[in-house]
């Protein structure tokens, strides 16, 4: 994991709002969410693995699958997940088994982060910036 320190830290915002401005850019709400925190998901390169810029949120006022839920964001980071090469150890041959059990496990999900990835997450964590706070970074 390599942290970004960018503007957006703290920022509130309706969660509705985060996901039209963040989605057409090609983040996507990731599967680890609950109720009260999530990430937003960009997938940078899927090169060795797949690396991805990741920006924390918390609920700070209602829950994420209510509309109207208000979140604080988090230090956007990098993350890389190495995978394994072949089936997991668990993962059956059969015709029916197989299209559940496709994808292999992380091999290791916090793995390490290429320095040429440093300077796109940073070049992606101002463009959150332009994006989220706009002319209020002027002042």
């Amino acid at each position: 994991m390599f942290e970004i320190p960018s503007k957006i830290e703290n920022k509130i915002f309706k969660l509705h709002y985060l996901e039209e401005e963040l989605k057409p850019l090609g983040y996507v709400i990731g599967s680890g969410w609950d109720y009260d925190n999530g990430y937003f998901d960009y997938k940078i390169d899927d090169e060795d693995g797949v690396q991805y810029l990741r920006v924390p949120f918390q609920a700070v006022d209602g829950e994420l699958d209510t509309p109207h839920a208000t979140v604080r964001l988090g230090t956007p980071f990098l993350l890389s997940h190495q995978y394994k090469k072949g089936l997991d150890d668990h993962a059956e041959t059969g015709n029916i088994t197989a299209s559940f059990n496709q994808f292999s496990e992380p091999h290791d999900k916090d793995s390490y982060i290429a320095d040429k990835y440093h300077s796109v997450g940073r070049e992606l964590a101002l463009e959150l910036e332009s994006v989220l706070l706009g002319a209020s970074m002027n002042e």
